[in-house]
């Protein structure tokens, strides 16, 4: 009686999202697979990337016919793991967030592993003793990329036939998965090239506004003489720092190369007008996937534990004529 009340509860709750009341997003169910209701909790709506990455989601759900509860924290981890709490209270189906950061988590997972809530893990990942508090996680690898923009500089460096390039990093929110390891994997792939060196780190927690502010900070310390190079970890950072760089009469994509994150539609159109020179693409069309696992496991089917989209690098040496619209 007790989990009927908690899912009526539920589906009233996404009823009243339905109608715009509750700050959140439902579909109604159509058919007896669609009873099936996901508690979504995302981090925030800072970029395209999350924009389009909170409408894959939406859409995904619609396609499959699931109900979906969804809270947006704004960038503040107490309002996740409240929201989670609330999931749990509702006894959904299957509990889906993009973690904020990556410890804090253990005591409100361990609440969802007893209620015998299944977690899958989106976009970012956890740092936990426990990988039995989540049952999957699915986004990108994260090191990979960092790899890419790697490689791809050292590449440039080589058509440049630089003997020397001074490299700042405007990194992602402190702590998070895709900050750590972006800036680890470019370092694998620079790391004893004496041509290379990073000579600061900022941090631009993937806002385009504090993108900005970190650009603005590097060009007042180091002048525009002193940087060749910025890797920045998502496309927001970038375009904010491409407009203070052209603020202050500077070429972005030819007196100083940058290197970005994602791919969204603004950041690829600067690509193909030379004011970017690097794109590692990280997409955020991870719903559909979201919604087949949810599927599976709803079957009593396992699923894998580590789920990584395909995903590629658009650079200033690829023809990008053919390149669809990236809807986000």
């Amino acid at each position: 009686m007790r989990h009927v009340m908690s899912r009526l509860l539920a589906l009233a709750l996404l009823a009243l999202c339905a109608l715009g009341l509750a700050g959140c997003a439902a579909k109604a169910p159509g058919t007896a697979q669609s009873a099936l209701v996901v508690g979504f909790s995302q981090l925030g709506s800072e970029s395209g990337w999350r924009i389009g990455n909170t409408a894959s989601m939406e859409q995904a759900a619609e396609r499959w016919g699931f109900g979906l509860m969804m809270d947006n924290a704004n960038q503040r981890q107490d309002k996740q793991i409240a929201a989670i709490r609330s999931f749990i209270s509702y006894q959904v189906d299957v509990i889906v967030f993009s973690p904020i950061v990556e410890t804090g988590w253990t005591n409100v997972l361990t609440e969802a592993k007893k209620a015998g809530i299944p977690v899958i893990i989106m976009d970012r990942m956890i740092e936990t003793d426990d990988d039995g508090l989540y049952t999957a996680y699915i986004g990108a690898d994260f090191l990979a990329e960092g790899r890419r923009a790697g490689e791809y500089l050292l590449k440039k460096a080589d058509a440049m036939g630089a003997e020397h390039l001074n490299v700042v990093e405007i990194t992602g929110t402190e702590e998070s998965t895709p900050m750590r390891e972006r800036q680890a994997g470019f370092m694998q792939a620079v790391d004893g090239d004496v041509r290379i060196s990073v000579i600061e780190r900022v941090s631009g927690d993937f806002l385009r506004s504090k993108g900005e502010e970190c650009m603005r900070y590097l060009l007042k310390k180091y002048g525009a003489d002193g940087i060749d190079v910025v890797y920045s970890h998502n496309d927001e950072m970038t375009l904010g720092a491409l407009d203070v760089l052209e603020a202050a009469g500077i070429n972005p994509g030819k007196d100083i190369v940058l290197i970005s994150v994602d791919g969204q539609q603004e950041a690829v159109d600067a690509l193909k007008e030379g004011r970017i020179n690097c794109i590692v693409e990280c997409t955020p069309d991870l719903g559909e996937n979201v919604m087949r696992m949810v599927d599976a496991l709803s079957r009593g089917e396992e699923i894998p534990k580590q789920n990584h989209p395909e995903e590629t690098v658009f650079t200033e040496f690829d023809d990008l004529s053919g390149l669809a619209p990236r809807g986000y």
